[in-house]
């Protein structure tokens, strides 16, 4: 009911010529678009707070484009903002981790329409090629519905589990990766774990390997785009927050190093960070500017200005549920009327997926 009220507002607005004013006068508010993926096949469908299906992908951009709109680098777009000489209607894309599909479906697509990008790269599976073990499992479960799973010799408390429904399934996939955390293991465990899983589910994990679904870029292609202008940023190396200073520090020297040795550049210096899965606290704020960040962003939507703390920029994830109509209400700034609420475990949640 309550997106019922919000679209029924939505559609008033562009009918009164409200999209329109507030277009007009959307100065020094800059709408940070956030990606993860563009789907091969039915990703999409599977979880689409991770994936958006190419020709929603190409109707985004049309619609930038068609508009009027600024499409900015991320470190120009902020840089302006914070002196207060952002342009009218600038916008910035962002995509998060740097799975393969970046850099054979949606860089190709960006590159037609000559948006800059931001890539904001996990580096770890880059250097090991595999199907990310949380999302995958995730994926085989989801494909998996009506069948009947056996996990005896997988968990402690193991059986024949029948996957009825999605609420079943997302239950399964909680029980697994909590066994995966708790017993530390390594990405060589989890690989023969997901290998294990399909072939009790009769999955076809040879052919997720083959298309290189839910794979991250290999280092090489991580060069190629950065030599196609691609903008690297920080996503930490592990895609993890710990809360101990430390390791956290870690994550983001570590992260450094990965970037500047696939690119083979040393004069690379990503400042800019963003939080996975939208895990941010203010506990972070100071150890992130004392290892030279200039921003954060986070998976909170709103419209960013000058008063926001650099470290808690909001971003909006677009999905392809999210319809043209709600999404030009976000490019025009009339969506900004309405209030939001905290998403920080709501978009943990949907990533396990």
């Amino acid at each position: 009911m309550l997106k019922d009220a919000k679209l029924a507002v939505l559609k008033a607005g562009k009918a009164t010529g409200l999209f329109s004013a507030s277009k007009r006068l959307r100065t020094q508010r800059l709408l940070i678009l956030c990606y993860h993926g563009v789907s091969f096949e039915d990703e999409h469908e599977w979880n689409p707070s991770l994936y958006i299906d190419p020709v929603t992908f190409r109707k985004r951009l049309e619609m930038l484009r068609a508009g009027g709109y600024r499409v900015l680098p991320l470190g120009q777009a902020l840089a302006s903002m914070y002196r207060n000489e952002l342009p009218p209607r600038s916008v910035v894309i962002t995509f998060d981790d740097g799975s393969y599909d970046f850099y054979a479906v949606a860089h190709p697509i960006l590159r037609e329409f000559g948006f800059p990008v931001t890539l904001y790269l996990s580096t770890f599976y880059c250097r090991y090629q595999a199907p990310v073990f949380d999302v995958a499992s995730a994926y085989l479960l989801w494909h998996s519905i009506g069948k009947t799973l056996d996990l005896s010799g997988i968990l402690p408390d193991g059986g024949e589990f029948h996957i009825a429904d999605q609420e079943q399934r997302r239950r399964i996939q909680v029980r697994i990766i909590r066994h995966v955390r708790e017993h530390g293991l390594s990405a060589e465990d989890k690989d023969e774990l997901l290998n294990l899983l399909a072939s009790r589910l009769g999955a076809d994990v040879g052919r997720m390997r083959e298309r290189r679904l839910l794979y991250y870029m290999t280092p090489a292609e991580v060069r190629e785009m950065w030599e196609h202008g691609v903008d690297l940023q920080l996503h930490t190396h592990r895609h993890r927050m710990p809360r101990d200073r430390a390791l956290f520090a870690r994550e983001i020297v570590d992260n450094i190093r990965e970037i500047r040795e696939m690119t083979n550049s040393l004069s690379i210096a990503p400042s800019h960070f963003c939080y996975p899965c939208g895990d941010y606290d203010p506990l972070f704020y100071e150890w992130l500017r004392e290892l030279g960040m200039e921003s954060a962003t986070t998976c909170q939507p709103g419209l960013a200005t000058s008063r926001d703390n650099r470290f808690e920029l909001p971003r909006l994830l677009d999905m392809p549920t999210l319809s043209s109509l709600e999404f030009e209400g976000w490019l025009t700034g009339f969506s900004g009327i309405f209030p939001q609420r905290d998403v920080r475990v709501l978009h943990s949640q949907r990533f396990q997926e």
